[in-house]
């Protein structure tokens, strides 16, 4: 029953004949089979469909973590819907915009919000859905029974993720069945999944990392997932012995190094420790390794791509870098139309399964962004060296041009968080009426005693003068999203009129 619809039938693969194995444990609740997980999709695909979901409509859904917003994803899909998850901090006028553009037939949101929702909503049907996995959705598909997939292919749309919008009007990304299920087969195969593993499940559910990525391989290997509402130090820590696997952010790890229960002993039946969605500093590499015994393994990706590159999972997980292509997956970095020779600098292309169908309603963005021959603009500038390892130097916007010379960011912030004294820091560019732009660093000093003079001085010899800070302010942490990525656009407009 499960044979054609195409990420569903690979979803469900691993568990057929295993309906009673646990998939998900969860604080003081409990636990559920695979059986039950995916019964409790076919109602919500019944739900949907009697809602009057047709195959191709958009199902919009900003509601908190849990394991029923799980199973309204995968039941999305079964009813042949296109899944459209919203960060649950996005304010009303936000979701009217996403609403608006996507013009779902379904809206699933917080009770708390029902009314100021339905405001935006236009002619979609608005439901809802708390954290206890309780609302009026609950109510439409409790009594539902079986539900038979409808059959979808390899090329028709599943999901529809928004950029972040950090320049511009949000994108939507469509992506296919074959985009999600390839990806997914290739981390569960390249990170070594399978139905003995137990994944820490911290992130949010909004998100490609949350998913696409730590879902979606799960399901593909048939592993089960101690699920947790977000980062909590006591739970991950507490669940470590029993589990095999995290995939986090990398102020996950910062913030359980800094917990003394994090021990060799207590990490001793992990296997494998991810971090993406943001850049992990060297140092928390070497101190993770110090304190556990286990390298972390940073990959790379991007919502219009899912994952592109990873650290291996043998041989040397190179810290600064972001691994090699997947399997599948090709990369190069560009400059003026041509590819640079390995260890030059420019913006990484991808091409791959895993490389999404275009922006939604927006051809001319796509035609942007996507080459027709199947390259993708990351937009990320990016160098591979002689080894193959690929390294990301920061966003194509974020790159400086001062006096005509160009400063990357990551050069800078790699020699100031090296500096004693130093947690981080961030790098930008702002106006300034002689160079254009002036360099400026925010730095996040660790104790006192940190000075924007010393730091200065400590830079003098290492740097190029064009590469230097012209200024230097000490803050008492970077400006980040809900997946941990610094803001650089929220800094440049905080700084923009210092040289004015």
């Amino acid at each position: 029953m499960y044979d054609d619809n195409h990420l569903i039938t690979r979803l469900r693969a691993a568990s057929l004949g295993h309906e009673t194995r646990n998939f998900a444990t969860f604080p003081a609740r409990a636990s559920m089979t695979f059986g039950e997980l995916f019964a409790g999709a076919e109602r919500n695909a019944a739900a949907l469909a009697g809602m009057g979901v047709q195959p191709g409509d958009r199902v919009a859904v900003q509601v908190d973590k849990s394991i029923e917003a799980i199973q309204l994803y995968l039941g999305t899909v079964m009813a042949g819907g296109v899944f459209l998850p919203l960060n649950t901090a996005y304010t009303t006028p936000e979701v009217a915009y996403f609403l608006g553009d996507a013009t779902p037939r379904v809206v699933v949101c917080d009770p708390a919000r029902e009314d100021e929702i339905a405001e935006v909503a236009g002619a979609a049907r608005v439901v809802t859905l708390d954290a206890k996995g309780l609302g009026t959705l609950t109510d439409a598909v409790v009594g539902r029974g079986g539900f038979t997939p409808v059959p979808r292919g390899p090329d028709d749309l599943a999901a529809i993720l928004y950029t972040s919008g950090t320049t511009g009007r949000s994108k939507g990304a469509m992506l296919s069945h074959a985009n999600l299920a390839s990806n997914s087969e290739t981390l569960r195969d390249y990170w070594r999944f399978t139905d003995s593993d137990v994944l820490i499940h911290a992130l949010p559910i909004f998100h490609t990392h949350g998913l696409f990525v730590a879902t979606n391989v799960a399901l593909l290997a048939g592993a089960r997932v101690v699920f947790l509402k977000g980062f909590d130090a006591d739970a991950i820590l507490k669940a470590m012995p029993q589990a095999t696997a995290l995939m986090g952010v990398p102020t996950f790890y910062t913030r359980l190094l800094a917990d003394p229960r994090l021990t060799k002993d207590r990490a001793a039946n992990m296997r494998l420790f991810i971090s993406g969605s943001a850049p992990l500093l060297v140092e928390t590499h070497e101190q993770w390794e110090a304190r556990t015994g286990h390298r972390i393994l940073e990959r790379y990706g991007m919502t219009e791509t899912n994952m592109s590159t990873s650290n291996p999972y043998d041989g040397e997980r190179r810290a600064g870098t972001v691994g090699f292509p997947l399997p599948g997956v090709e990369a190069r970095v560009m400059h003026e139309g041509k590819e640079v020779p390995a260890g030059e600098i420019g913006v990484l292309e991808v091409r791959g399964t895993n490389v999404f169908q275009g922006y939604w309603q927006m051809p001319e963005k796509t035609a942007e962004e996507l080459r027709p021959d199947g390259w993708f603009i990351t937009g990320d500038m990016a160098m591979i060296d002689a080894d193959g390892y690929v390294t990301i130097v920061g966003r194509e916007k974020d790159l400086v041009i001062t006096g005509g010379f160009n400063v990357y960011p990551k050069e800078v912030e790699s020699l100031i968080d090296d500096l004693p004294g130093v947690l981080e820091s961030a790098v930008i560019g702002v106006p300034h009426p002689d160079f254009g732009e002036g360099v400026v660093a925010v730095v996040v000093p660790e104790g006192e005693g940190t000075t924007p003079e010393a730091i200065t001085a400590a830079l003098e010899g290492k740097l190029a003068r064009f590469k230097q800070p012209k200024r230097i302010f000490m803050i008492e942490a970077l400006p980040r999203n809900t997946m941990g990525k610094v803001q650089k656009k929220a800094l440049r407009d905080a700084y923009a009129g210092l040289f004015s």
